[in-house]
This record gives C-alpha cells, structure tokens and sequence, in this order.
C-alpha cells in the first residue's frame, strides 16, 4: 500500500527537491506522527467515527485539500527577498507541515479504520495490541518508503533550490496536482 503513489509521497518529493534532503526527513516525522494519531485513534475506537458520520469524512478531505492548496499559494509567492528556503530552525515547520497535511489526508484515516482492524484476530484477545503491533509494522515501512522518496527527490535539489519564480511556479502547480490527487482519490 506504501507503494502506491499518493498525497505524501507527492508532497515529500516537492519537500525534499524544493528544500533537501534534511527538510524531506523533517516532513517524515510529521508525517509519521499523523499516521500514529490515527493509529491510537483506531485503538481507542475514535476512528470509526468517519465511517459513522460521512459529513465528517468529508470535511478531513476538504480541509485536506484546502490545506494543500494553501501550501500552493506560499509556494507561489516564494520566500521573501530571495531569502534562503530553509533557515536554521525551520525544521520544527516541516514537520508540523507534514504532521498536519497527514492529519487531513482521509486516506491514512480510512486505512486504520477500516484496512488494519481486518488483519486482527478479535478471537485471540488484545485487538488493541495486535493494532498497534500491525500499525507499528506500518509506521516502519512507512518511513521507508518515504526516505526512498525522499532520497530520490533530494538529488534534484541541486536543479530546483533557490527563488527562480519559474520553479516556484512549477512547485505551486505541482502542490495543486497533489490536491486535485487528494480530492479525486478520496471522493465518493
């Protein structure tokens, strides 16, 4: 499933080509941490609240959306000045970023709602365990994929750092991509 092309792998690679490698990694752990929240929420039953409540699926997907065109637009007006893309402490942004863009991605909801529970074995006792167990085992291979990605998107960095607006245009069309990815995967 971590394969398969979707809104994290997009907007790591855009990260980590944009602003490197080390930037891409600060937006692992926010991502990272936005597929625990929703781990802990499918232990303690939150979770299944979105398949209860469509209105509320709905919402996370458009707030998603919503985001990640914001994202588009500060990547289209640039940094000021021509100043330089990541300054000493901006990491802490990134991963709050990444945190936040994982946190309305309904996907990763809807993957520990309805996906993970179908791996446990309600018969043996301890569903809570075996979630947490099997969403470690996601988290993992999660951050690996991910580091691929970013690894790969960190070599062109040397191509696409810098305040070109050419290349904050295309990175501000590319975050529109990922959006309209979003929108049309998550919809129905």
């Amino acid at each position: 499933m971590e394969l398969t092309p979707g809104p994290n792998m997009g907007y790591l690679a855009l990260v980590a080509a944009r602003h490197g490698r080390a930037a891409g990694w600060a937006t692992i752990v926010g991502i990272t941490a936005g597929l625990a929240v929703y781990m802990l929420a499918a232990v303690i039953g939150l979770a299944e609240a979105m398949t209860r409540a469509p209105w509320l699926y709905q919402a996370l997907r458009f707030a998603g959306v919503g985001y990640l065109l914001w994202l588009a637009v500060e990547a289209w007006r640039g940094t000021p000045d021509g100043a330089p893309a990541v300054v000493s402490g901006a990491y802490g942004r990134f991963a709050w970023r990444g945190f936040v863009a994982n946190v309305l991605n309904p996907k990763a909801a809807v993957f520990y709602v309805t996906l993970l529970p179908g791996f446990t074995r309600p018969d043996e006792g301890g569903v809570a365990g075996q979630i947490l167990a099997l969403g470690a085992i996601h988290l993992a291979v999660s951050i690996a994929v991910h580091g691929a990605v970013v690894w790969l998107a960190g070599a062109a960095r040397p191509y696409a750092a810098g305040a070109n607006p050419w290349l904050r245009m295309v990175f501000a069309l590319g975050l529109v991509a990922v959006a309209a990815w979003l929108a049309w995967s998550t919809r129905g």
